[in-house]
């Protein structure tokens, strides 16, 4: 595997990204109950941004020079001053990061990467939280750990699935196939699946088919700062969220329009977000 994160880290994607993260672990905080977290695609937890320099510019860069009004904006770059407090001005926080530094005594998380020098390096990513005794990271691959942990025994949870997508085909091909079976394993819960806005055809094609192996509506949140169709690298970011948690759309509506607001340079970017619902078979 060539994909390293750190040459992308920081970027408007993992914005995006990161953002929604904090909002769907805050909805399900709303309960006492504890509840599992699970990541398929690790990374190791915390970057420095020297490594993507260009890419984080447009992205995080830009977010902390602006005047945010959204709590979950706000929030959002709490965390990421937080860290940068403790470890220097050019740190970057992975998902595992982030998640990690909001769990609960009563929750407990489960982190997978299939490289062994980006595990160890996320080990020691988790080690700057302080102590949390239920927190596991496991190197391998994200897909059978995340088979292997279901049902989850706190009968709620949110799953993360965020593959490299250096192959695009078996990467989506790989996701539509886990989130099938992770719903027969674990109806109720909640799955983040991240994917890029490259190309609308493939992209359209993979959508129908989760719709209709999930068999329930998914809630679609993208955000582009591209046209997309255009040729640049990323045009944009996309997220299906199966079982989205209660008001998450709603709130979305705020926070998304004005993350655009800030991040958009003028390039015909925009965003959506809307309910993606299973495909009507024909007679």
């Amino acid at each position: 595997m060539k994909y390293r994160h750190a040459h992308h880290a920081g970027n408007f994607a993992d914005v995006h990204k990161h953002v929604t993260l904090l909002a769907l672990l805050a909805a399900l905080k709303r309960k006492d109950k504890g509840f599992l977290y699970l990541e398929t695609h690790s990374g190791r937890g915390m970057y420095d941004l020297s490594d993507s320099a260009a890419e984080s510019s447009a992205g995080i860069s830009r977010l902390t020079a602006a005047e945010c009004a959204a709590p979950e904006l706000r929030h959002y770059l709490a965390r990421v001053a937080e860290l940068r407090r403790h470890g220097g001005a050019r740190l970057y926080p992975g998902s595992p990061w982030l998640a990690a530094s909001e769990l609960r005594t009563q929750d407990r998380a489960v982190f997978t990467e299939c490289q062994p020098a980006e595990a160890r390096a996320l080990e020691r990513s988790l080690a700057t939280i302080p102590a949390h005794p239920r927190v596991q990271v496991d190197t391998g691959d994200g897909y059978v750990r995340l088979r292997a942990a279901l049902p989850p025994i706190e009968r709620r949870g949110l799953i993360l699935i965020d593959p490299p997508y250096e192959d695009t085909w078996e990467d989506f091909e790989r996701s539509r196939v886990a989130v099938s079976d992770a719903l027969r394993r674990f109806p109720t819960g909640v799955l983040a699946i991240w994917y890029p806005i490259k190309d609308e055809r493939a992209t359209a094609a993979w959508h129908s088919a989760l719709a209709r192996e999930a068999g329930r509506e998914l809630l679609l949140a993208e955000l582009w700062l591209y046209p997309r169709d255009s040729r640049v690298a990323l045009n944009g970011s996309g997220l299906l969220i199966v079982n989205p948690p209660y008001q998450l759309e709603e709130a979305m509506g705020s926070w998304l329009a004005e993350l655009h607001q800030h991040l958009d340079a003028g390039h015909g970017g925009g965003t959506t977000i809307r309910r993606l619902k299973e495909p009507v078979a024909k007679g």
